[in-house]
């Protein structure tokens, strides 16, 4: 597995990525994550819909827990052929437990944490604290990447503004 070193970092600490980084105009690679519910959740399921996947450190952290809540909002917003999902290394009865006092009930959250299939495939797991790096992957209908963001300073929020208007543009 290959390893980016200071493609991000937190507090200003360089850190490292491994695995391979996505790209716009290809085809997103599949993976494997647990719904709240310990069911497995696949990229396939998404086929027909456009995609906004935001990956996050942890929703028990305040730049986490405000990215999904904005998310949420502009989700409403967006219709059913848009789905956004948040994925993190929290334990899906975390992710439930946060999602339920938050009031999220539009954006769907999944665990990452057995394996790191996402992380891995879609080069976003931080090698120094096995979590996931803030980013946003917006895909199209057929499931090819249309747009990404790998935020540099992981304590920082995503453009919201670009990855709404990118997932728009492609209904």
């Amino acid at each position: 597995m290959s390893e980016r070193k200071g493609q991000i970092t937190m507090k200003g600490k360089p850190l490292t990525l491994l695995g391979e980084p996505v790209r716009r105009g290809r085809k997103g690679p599949d993976f494997k994550v647990l719904a709240n519910d310990l069911s497995v959740a696949k990229l396939a399921q998404l086929k027909g819909k456009v995609c906004i996947i935001c990956s996050v450190p942890s929703l028990d952290t305040s730049v986490c827990d405000t990215e999904t809540r904005k998310f949420n909002e502009h989700a409403a917003a967006l219709g059913d052929d848009i789905a956004v999902w948040v994925i993190s290394m929290d334990l899906p009865f975390a992710q439930r437990r946060w999602c339920g006092a938050a009031g999220i009930d539009k954006v769907k959250t999944f665990s990452d944490h057995r394996d790191a299939s996402f992380a891995k495939a879609y080069g976003v797991l931080i090698k120094e604290l096995r979590l996931l790096a803030r980013a946003v992957f917006v895909l199209d209908k057929k499931g090819i990447i249309r747009y990404t963001q790998l935020v540099k300073e992981v304590s920082q929020e995503p453009d919201y503004d670009a990855a709404l208007k990118a997932a728009k543009e492609l209904l």
